[in-house]
């Protein structure tokens, strides 16, 4: 089949494409991280603890228009059908053929494009930037270093991983440091960030002490790796992988560009490998290498017969896992627990509750993800009550627990039935709830102390002091400790007694002091407090101990 007669239904693949996604999103229950996205978008602000602003501004532009699940994800829709025109217009040979079977073979496009979640925007201006960064090599002008550095500040704004796109298409071409429009770029790029920037600061650079600090940072285990492995080779497949990722890396590159998309791939393949060392790597953070992956392994192919071949003999199978698939996320008929919590459990049963609840507040102890779907499907306000020994979400930033405080709220949970008076069964298992008559929260409570760097000798005293804020209203505390921790396991508590801590107003100095017995090592501490019959939250940084002999 020669490539005119395909060449004419271009507009109608794009169509079709973007035709099957809308009827998908409007037929599948949101993921979870899509539901906490959308709550990102009720709250519209200039940064978040998870990720820059982009995915809550493309959700609410979005459930203006719908307000459902197509709403959601109706503009990361349009940007995955955007991705896949910017990379036609960027293959070199004119072989459509060999294009849409590659696009039509990757489940990482056809699945994930409907998601409302960071990587989407992220590959579409990973996409945009290598189109306009192509168009300022054959054109330095001031038009086209302009367009670049807009494009440039899209991407920060869509995930960081775009830091490390930057980084190795700059690597790729050294002499790039040497013209003067591409300080003009980073100029104007840095300005146009600046409002994130200013989140940060006023925000204690949160974002970024999560990322590089406490997220991903558990003892090592060999299956990270082997797993990090095995994922690379799925996610642009299911079969597809073992043929695009040995393409790519066997094509030739011949000029500054293929070098930027050489250097980008495999920088960012070695980056997330070398980061799965230091604990699991998600298999979605090396998305933004799908772009170059499928450029180069396009390139490759298209001067392959014999690939091509294979290429086209796993497209069949391809398209029958990925049909089964699709209709899987719609129609509870696939036999997983995975597929069945995520997109077959919420539809009905959170207006029931809503209706026994009588509408209350709802709390949801220690899961952003569960609190985020249950306001979507339900309707109340809801809010996560964040255990101190898990994670940190943005609803420790947002307004939210201050505006329940003394208030009756309806306590929920998944664990430990024995805590509620009443419960309900549900496709996600048994749901206990309580109804609370007046709500305290404690996590809006913050410890500062002088110096997140202690060092103490075994068996010596640790001596903490610093600062305690007291929100307005302030919830009624229970207790106070200090979580001890190492490699991310929770080791034990130090209970603090009253008298050393307890704030009379905001500002007021803290001075513990703890009679250890820790062996030698590393280890972080977390102030916790809790109110009555709630779990302990997070009420300061984490703070690093040296012990030594």
């Amino acid at each position: 089949m020669n490539a005119s007669p395909i060449r004419s239904f271009h507009p109608l693949f794009y169509l079709l494409w973007l035709l099957v996604g809308l009827i998908q999103a409007s037929q599948t229950e949101l993921l979870d991280d899509e539901a906490y996205y959308w709550v990102f978008s009720q709250h519209l602000d200039w940064g978040y603890f998870d990720h820059p602003p982009m995915t809550a501004l493309l959700i609410r532009a979005g459930y203006f228009l719908f307000p459902n699940e197509l709403g959601v994800r109706l503009i990361c829709i349009l940007l995955s059908t955007a991705t896949i025109w910017l990379l036609e217009k960027m293959t070199r040979q004119n072989d459509p053929r060999l294009f849409y079977s590659i696009v039509l073979s990757m489940v990482a496009l056809q699945i994930g494009g409907l998601l409302a979640v960071p990587d989407i925007p992220l590959l579409f201006f990973t996409a945009l930037l290598f189109y306009r960064y192509e168009l300022f090599l054959k054109n330095e002008s001031w038009k086209n270093a302009i367009a670049l550095s807009i494009v440039v500040a899209l991407l920060l704004y869509s995930k960081y991983h775009g830091v490390l796109i930057l980084l190795f298409i700059l690597l790729s071409n050294l002499q790039l440091l040497q013209k003067r429009l591409i300080y003009l770029v980073g100029i104007l790029a840095l300005l146009l960030f600046l409002p994130h920037l200013w989140w940060q600061f006023q925000h204690d650079w949160v974002s970024f002490r999560y990322h590089l600090q406490e997220s991903n940072v558990n003892p090592y285990k060999f299956s990270y790796t082997i797993e990090y492995l095995i994922g690379q080779i799925v996610l642009p497949g299911p079969l597809i992988g073992l043929l695009l990722l040995p393409a790519a890396f066997l094509f030739k590159t011949s000029n500054p560009f293929e070098r930027a998309l050489r250097f980008t791939a495999v920088g960012i393949y070695l980056f997330f490998l070398l980061s799965s060392f230091r604990g699991r790597v998600e298999g979605n953070w090396t998305a933004p290498a799908l772009i170059p992956l499928i450029l180069l392994a396009h390139g490759y192919l298209a001067e392959k017969n014999n690939w091509q071949k294979i290429l086209y003999r796993l497209l069949p199978p391809s398209l029958l896992l990925i049909l089964i698939l699709r209709l899987g996320l719609m129609v509870d008929f696939i036999p997983s627990n995975a597929i069945a919590s995520r997109f077959h459990s919420w539809k009905h049963w959170p207006d029931t509750l809503r209706q026994r609840t009588n509408g209350l507040p709802v709390v949801w102890l220690n899961s952003y993800q569960r609190a985020s779907k249950y306001a979507f499907y339900s309707g109340q306000v809801t809010h996560s009550l964040n255990f101190y020994r898990e994670r940190r979400s943005n609803y420790n930033f947002w307004p939210i627990e201050d505006s329940l405080q003394g208030k009756p709220v309806a306590l929920m949970d998944i664990y430990d039935m024995h805590r509620f008076t009443d419960s309900i069964q549900t496709p996600l298992g048994w749901v206990g709830y309580r109804i609370d008559s007046s709500f305290q929260g404690t996590s809006k409570y913050w410890f500062e102390p002088f110096t997140d760097h202690l060092e103490a000798r075994k068996g010596d005293w640790v001596r903490l002091s610093g600062e305690v804020f007291q929100p307005s209203p302030g919830g009624r505390i229970d207790s106070c400790r200090i979580g001890v921790f190492q490699q991310g396991t929770w080791l034990m508590d130090w209970m603090i007694p009253e008298k050393f801590w307890y704030p009379s107003s905001d500002g007021t100095e803290f001075e513990v002091r703890i009679k250890q017995s820790l062996p030698p090592g590393e280890y972080v501490l977390v102030f916790a407090l809790n109110a009555p019959g709630l779990p302990p939250t997070h009420n300061s940084r984490k703070i690093k101990l040296r012990v030594i002999q």
